[in-house]
């Protein structure tokens, strides 16, 4: 066990060790979820899993609450994978190292897995616990939640028995949520003709990393720098005076991420390096005027690479330039019913190079189905003026807010009656997976609360150790406070 499992509460802090302990991120869950399996095994639960690989378990009330509405605690299994350049981590094998930093928890180069490992590991702490009073429990454990919401849409009606959801994915103590935005992947691929390096080029390789990055939904709106769309500016502002030619472009690595980092390997004609090289110098120092209050550790660079076989053909590559560059990114709108809260935005999340094609992979999040319309219609006149296909895929539901809910009421009042002040009602811009479960169960009670995570999805995610209390404290009062069903 790790320093952190001996803070408070221990038995929260004891699951979120083992959990860090056993790789599982988006599309390797298994060995978490079996471990998972194990346990509630030997506890005597009963343990189900469905055709898309959720974990269902189900704990009887304690003595005396079997009349109350049923309980369902819910997480996700999977967490995002991402790592400083310099550090040597495989998601697949290795564990996550955390450490405690002042009043903070944080890992050792990668993501923490906070987002949602700590909503789990309270799920799972409820269910080890002989002293908590709850009525009828059930504990869902979601797979995939981070790349694709597979275990969210997988879900079908009947599994679950309870009345009342809370979903543990928030990240802010003293916010409640009650509302999510929706989203839709989109892919925009323009193919790609190739010609032989020109005479007389040297290779470069063009560099922007440094970058905070962060959540897609819940950092969209701090003015971070994406990557993608810095070094596509440059190339498009550029590329034609330098007579530079592209040999691969990649950047990002989940379309749910703000890209830190981005790479581009292209030749020129050797005599124009040193021009190269001064021009983006001067990008830098622009970068650093437009973003540095933010951006505090933003790092362009350009270093030699081996001559590439082929480079892409002039036509193709103005193509691709004119698409990355005229992308919008960033908040598109911000909601007009609820103060601080962004209607509609879009992320260029990931940008791919194969020998014929090249794909800018979005995500679009909205309140709204006709504002997630509308940015669906601009990526789709952007790619159809560049003459490139551009699809949808993907595509999950908001979660309509209910301020006026029983179980939203019930939290209210229990914040209140713990810390003497009411919490704050929100809707967050992230995708929930409640959205996706009030299909088939569309009279369920929901909401979602959790402890204070800051920079999910990137290397600097930390946790504020004091938080984890409260969010065990609120969770324990919760419980024991939910209603008798009529």
């Amino acid at each position: 066990m790790s320093e952190i499992s001996q803070l408070s509460p221990q038995p929260v802090w004891q699951f979120f060790d083992q959990i860090c302990s056993i790789p599982h991120p988006s599309k390797h869950e298994e060995p978490l979820a079996q471990h998972i399996i194990k346990f509630a095994e030997s506890e005597g639960l009963e343990v189900r899993r469905d055709d898309v690989g959720n974990v269902f378990i189900k704990k009887p009330a304690t003595p005396g609450m079997e009349d109350r509405k049923g309980v369902v605690l819910q997480a996700h299994i999977d967490m995002v994978p991402q790592k400083n350049e310099d550090t040597d981590h495989d998601f697949t094998k290795d564990p996550i190292q955390p450490f405690i930093d002042g009043e903070w928890v944080t890992a050792k180069g990668t993501t923490l897995g906070a987002d949602n490992g700590m909503g789990m590991a309270a799920c799972l702490a409820v269910l080890a616990a002989k002293d908590i009073e709850h009525g009828p429990l059930e504990v869902l454990l979601t797979i995939d939640e981070e790349a694709g919401m597979t275990g969210a849409f997988g879900l079908q009606e009947g599994w679950l028995e309870g009345d009342i959801l809370l979903n543990t994915d928030s990240e802010q103590e003293g916010e409640v949520y009650m509302g999510c935005a929706g989203g839709v992947d989109s892919a925009i691929t323009l193919k790609l003709e190739r010609e032989a390096v020109p005479a007389e080029h040297a290779a470069v390789k063009l560099v922007v990393k440094g970058l905070k990055g962060g959540h897609s939904g819940c950092d969209i709106h701090t003015g971070r720098g994406n990557a993608n769309k810095l070094l596509g500016r440059f190339l498009f502002a550029h590329a034609q005076e330098l007579g530079l030619r592209l040999a691969t472009f990649t950047g990002g690595s989940l379309r749910n991420a703000i890209p830190r980092e981005a790479f581009a390997i292209a030749t020129l004609p050797a005599a124009n390096v040193d021009k190269l090289n001064e021009l983006f110098s001067y990008y830098h120092s622009i970068l650093v005027a437009e973003l540095g209050k933010v951006e505090t550790d933003i790092n362009l660079f350009i270093e030699p690479a081996e001559l590439p076989a082929d480079v892409f053909a002039a036509a193709a590559q103005t193509r691709f330039n004119a698409v990355l560059n005229a992308c919008p990114n960033g908040v598109i709108r911000m909601s007009d019913d609820i103060e601080g809260v962004v209607e509609t935005s879009l992320n260029v999340g990931v940008i791919t190079t194969e020998s014929n094609s090249v794909t800018i992979l979005c995500l679009i999040r909205s309140l709204m189905d006709s504002g997630r319309s509308n940015v669906e219609g601009m990526l789709k006149a952007i790619a159809d003026l560049a003459g490139a296909q551009c699809e949808f895929s993907g595509a999950y539901p908001g979660w309509k807010p209910d301020a006026d809910s029983e179980v939203m009421r019930l939290f209210r009042e229990t914040y209140k009656n713990i810390y003497g002040n009411t919490p704050n009602i929100m809707v967050i811009h992230a995708g929930l997976e409640c959205g996706l479960f009030k299909e088939p169960y569309p009279t369920m009670d929901m909401i979602s609360f959790g402890p204070t995570i800051k920079f999910p999805h990137s290397p600097d995610e930390k946790i504020q150790i004091a938080t984890v209390d409260l969010f065990w404290e609120q969770m324990v009062a919760i419980l024991k406070n939910i209603p008798v069903k009529k």
